[in-house]
């Protein structure tokens, strides 16, 4: 056996079995009696690891309307049919509001909750009740049925008694969300979970309404936070991938910003109307307003004249985003998740408002996204819901977006992530 060629040895190793480890349990008689086919084995395994490709998931954003939008028309009211639309559209994984502050406080009252604004069709635009318990397990057993994933991630709505007032310290983080995680893994669907977010779009005072004095993201504070709360929730949980999902521009300096080593992942919400320091919203006089038609207003008006007067250069400040962002990812060896996106930050069915303008951004930013490599998951707007009719009904569109998502693959370098593994 000393003779013979080690390279003409793997070609006829790899002839004779067919998959794997599989192939060494029958070996050629051609390499005798005596040969050490531990060795093979090894090298065989090793060809069928590097060999795994990867694909991104197709998600999307259902946050708090998935239980609060349940009167009759508002899209969610019948899981079922939400759910296998969704699917029918090539989605395979949701993030959701878990609610953990009221879980924490105690998941089978019934919740008042306010609304956050009367503008938009994302939650309830008047006062609204809610019980997490069951209907949380409910929903992610039902999402099961269809093979969806849920990522569990909180916008820190607001009940009668402002319950997210208890989250004080980062262990009180950690502790409201293990109740949360606790909960999930008494009914034995931690297998759903793809990943936690502990804050949408952190420290926004808008959604994080008790960490106002932690400055940005990219403060000591602001890393002090995130570490000791995902060390905690690691310690029960470990296999779980933590993030905090963070706003903004994504500039080249962003890049070198903060510590982020505690976070397996980055979930950056990325706009065209953020670039340039917010220059379209500010040339359209948008002003997120909560109770008021005037920015709706202005947009109506304005936003898509603007954008068809000088399509190519709006584009392009999208895709320098998405640049950046990639390269952000391969700085801190992290892939990327991005369930909100890509043109414009608030829209609905309105008079004057038109989709077409926003499905060409969003197409193009999931195609782009698509091609880097870097995303582990990519949602192809914030409006995929089914009180987004005008975005919902277009079926092929959906189908044709989620196509590129599950064609793509992920970079090799990532596969190794916690999140990538958990795929």
């Amino acid at each position: 056996m000393e003779n013979i060629n080690k390279n003409n040895i793997k070609k006829r190793f790899y002839s004779d079995f067919h998959d794997g480890a599989k192939r060494c349990s029958n070996p050629s008689p051609a390499f005798g009696s005596n040969f050490n086919f531990s060795v093979l084995k090894i090298i065989c395994m090793k060809k069928t690891v590097t060999n795994i490709k990867k694909k991104p998931v197709s998600i999307t954003m259902w946050e708090f309307s998935w239980i609060e939008r349940n009167w009759p028309g508002a899209g969610y009211e019948d899981w079922n049919l939400a759910l296998s639309q969704l699917k029918e559209r090539g989605y395979n994984s949701i993030r959701i509001d878990a609610f953990p502050h009221l879980i924490y406080k105690n998941p089978n009252l019934e919740y008042l909750i306010y609304p956050h604004w009367n503008t938009q069709d994302w939650g309830s635009p008047a006062i609204n009740k809610v019980t997490l318990h069951p209907k949380l397990t409910d929903f992610i057993k039902l999402c099961k049925n269809y093979d969806i994933k849920i990522a569990l991630s909180t916008w820190w709505r607001k009940d009668e008694h402002e319950s997210y007032k208890i989250i004080n310290t980062p262990e009180k983080l950690a502790k409201v969300w293990l109740s949360v995680l606790d909960l999930i893994d008494k009914h034995g669907l931690m297998d759903q979970v793809f990943y936690v977010d502990l804050s949408n779009e952190w420290p926004l005072e808008a959604w994080t309404p008790f960490a106002s004095d932690i400055g940005w993201w990219d403060s000591k504070e602001s890393a002090k936070w995130m570490q000791t709360s995902i060390n905690i929730l690691r310690h029960t949980y470990p296999q779980l991938p933590y993030t905090f999902s963070f706003t903004g521009e994504i500039t080249k300096e962003t890049i070198a910003k903060g510590d982020l080593s505690m976070l397996d992942f980055l979930e950056p919400h990325i706009w065209m109307v953020h670039s340039n320091n917010n220059e379209f919203y500010k040339l359209v006089n948008y002003n997120y307003e909560l109770f008021s038609n005037d920015g709706y207003h202005n947009v109506a008006l304005k936003a898509e004249k603007l954008y068809r007067k000088n399509e190519s250069y709006w584009k392009e400040l999208l895709l320098k985003q998405i640049d950046y962002a990639a390269e952000w990812s391969k700085v801190l060896n992290k892939p990327i998740v991005t369930t909100e996106c890509w043109g414009i930050v608030d829209y609905k069915d309105w008079p004057l408002l038109q989709w077409d303008w926003v499905k060409e951004l969003c197409e193009l930013g999931t195609i782009e996204a698509a091609k880097t490599g870097r995303w582990a998951a990519i949602a192809t707007s914030n409006f995929c819901g089914p009180q987004f009719k005008g975005m919902w009904r277009d079926i092929k569109w959906h189908k044709k977006l989620t196509k590129e998502i599950n064609a793509a693959v992920i970079s090799g370098d990532l596969l190794k992530n916690r999140l990538s593994q958990r795929l």
